[in-house]
């Protein structure tokens, strides 16, 4: 399957978001105040959006949120290309970490693609949460954090 990845306009994510992450809420509910301060990245095959990714600069740090793969396509490396992509893109603007709030869920994926857990754990909307982060100078040093 071939992937490409571009950036979008933050209300192309919002239906994403609201399929993967927010299945019980409204879609006019996916708009985040600080949709318009971030970058927004689209995983695209065959001209389908399937993997939706914002990304929000915050000092030499880069958050990602809603980060989101539709639900026949998980499994398929997309969510792997999405994250490589952001990470290369935060590096390249001169990022020294990348981190999220993931829900507990998902921490095995992230675990898989070199993050550490900062025992930073949280609950919001029902969900739990912990902080992970990857270093983007030295990535495999966690004192590069």
């Amino acid at each position: 399957m071939e992937i490409s990845i571009e950036q979008i306009r933050p209300e192309l994510t919002w239906y994403l978001r609201q399929q993967v992450l927010y299945p019980a809420q409204k879609l006019y509910e996916m708009e985040m105040d600080e949709d318009q301060d971030g970058i927004h990245f689209g995983a695209f095959t065959d001209n389908k959006l399937v993997g939706i990714v914002s990304l929000f600069q915050k000092g030499s740090g880069f958050q990602f949120r809603k980060f989101a793969v539709e639900l026949n396509y998980q499994g398929k490396g997309i969510g792997n290309e999405l994250l490589s992509y952001i990470t290369d893109f935060a590096k390249a603007e001169g990022g020294k970490r990348i981190w999220c709030n993931a829900r507990l869920s998902a921490t095995g994926f992230y675990d898989k693609n070199g993050f550490y857990h900062t025992g930073q754990f949280f609950s919001k909307n029902g969900f739990d949460y912990e902080i992970l982060e990857k270093g983007l100078t030295h990535p495999s040093d966690p004192a590069a954090l």
